[in-house]
């Protein structure tokens, strides 16, 4: 599968339906994956969408790291599980998107749809307004972790 690379702005009818921009529902498609996992993002106010065997693969990293006969670390890989939920596109692209999930993530009806990596970040399009990081402090980030 190809990466997700996109900024798209969308808005959810009244059921909480959103159309999946046509760029990703194209290369979800030619990949063969109709089956979406939808989960809140563990340190962000967004929500992300996990392809189908994107999310099986991260589920193996995660069963291979958490020792599922240590109760801590089978709580923390039953509470990653707990919240997901599996979508499917319908015939016109859609997905719906259960109400809790819009309210985890503070998002009423006006979304961006950002393609990161193998995942789809929904995004409440007003927290994006601004960057996420200053300029100061990516240019920092950027030459600590990447710099030679």
């Amino acid at each position: 599968m190809e990466r997700f690379l996109g900024n798209i702005d969308a808005k959810a009818d009244a059921k909480g339906r959103l159309f999946v921009p046509a760029i990703f529902r194209k290369n979800l498609l030619s990949s063969g994956e109709s089956r979406l996992i939808l989960r809140k993002d563990i340190y962000q106010d967004c929500l992300v969408l996990f392809p189908g065997s994107t999310w099986e693969e991260e589920l193996a990293v995660l069963r291979s790291r958490l020792n599922r006969w240590d109760e801590k670390q089978q709580m923390l890989y039953r509470q990653f599980i707990l919240d997901a939920e599996a979508l499917e596109m319908d015939s016109n692209g859609r997905i719906l998107i259960p109400k809790r999930y819009f309210l985890m993530a503070g998002i009423t009806s006006e979304v961006r749809f950002v393609g990161i990596d193998y995942t789809i970040e929904i995004w409440a399009r007003n927290k994006l307004e601004k960057p996420l990081v200053d300029a100061v402090t990516f240019k920092q980030g950027m030459q600590k972790w990447m710099g030679t």
